[in-house]
């Protein structure tokens, strides 16, 4: 069966860049006839809206899969996958996600849900790419679980270098527990100024910071 690269694209601090990056990374893969998946993982839906949908209008969602085990077609049987642009689909969400964490507390297998969604779609994509929720919650778990990799972009802001240490451990722990597979991609500095005495400082610190463990996308 083909397989899909799976990355998501995850960091627990909002506003730090995660949406932007999907959508922008999905279609440049898009652009280079790759057939590409993007899955809107945030209740707040940012996703959603930049690709030209209203979530508030939408009867289902990635929500209706994850809770009541609804299979993703790419028809206007629900819950549907948009087609938005050549070789780009989407998955989208709106503020019924919020409730999705406290209703799988209590499933078995929770963990794997979101990959059992995606698994009858692997024949029809070369990448999915999840935008994760800014939180460290079962959504970004199973979001987790359900990628090869993670892109984590990271803004140069002091306080991005201290809240690398959990990111680092929840994804280690889940390597460990539940999904070996699972590696990090790289990270993406993002909203970078150049003339930002202050943000060049912070590259270079999280540059000597996460350098010496993981690739490092450093701005041009």
């Amino acid at each position: 069966m083909h397989k899909p690269i799976v990355i998501a694209l995850f960091n627990q601090a909002g506003g730090v860049g995660k949406t932007t990056l999907t959508q922008n990374l999905g279609y440049h893969l898009s652009q280079k006839k790759y057939r590409v998946l993007l899955v809107d993982l945030d209740p707040q839906a940012s996703l959603t809206s930049f690709m030209g949908l209203e979530p508030s209008d939408l009867p289902t969602t990635i929500y209706h899969s994850l809770v009541r085990e609804e299979p993703l077609r790419d028809t206007e049987v629900s819950p549907p996958i948009y087609n938005q642009y050549p070789n780009l689909d989407l998955v989208p969400a709106n503020l019924l996600l919020a409730n999705a964490e406290q209703q799988l507390i209590f499933t078995p297998l929770r963990e794997y849900r979101l990959k059992n969604v995606l698994e009858p779609l692997f024949n029809k994509y070369d990448y999915i790419l999840l935008d994760c929720p800014p939180s460290l919650g079962m959504l970004s778990l199973i979001a987790l679980v359900a990628s090869r990799y993670v892109l984590v972009p990271i803004q140069t802001q002091f306080k991005a270098t201290v809240g690398t240490d959990s990111l680092l451990s929840t994804v280690h722990k889940t390597k460990k527990q539940i999904n070996p597979e699972l590696e990090i991609l790289g990270f993406i500095p993002t909203q970078f100024s150049k003339i930002n005495k202050t943000e060049q400082r912070v590259l270079e610190l999280l540059h000597e910071q996460l350098s010496v463990l993981l690739p490092y996308f450093l701005p041009s």
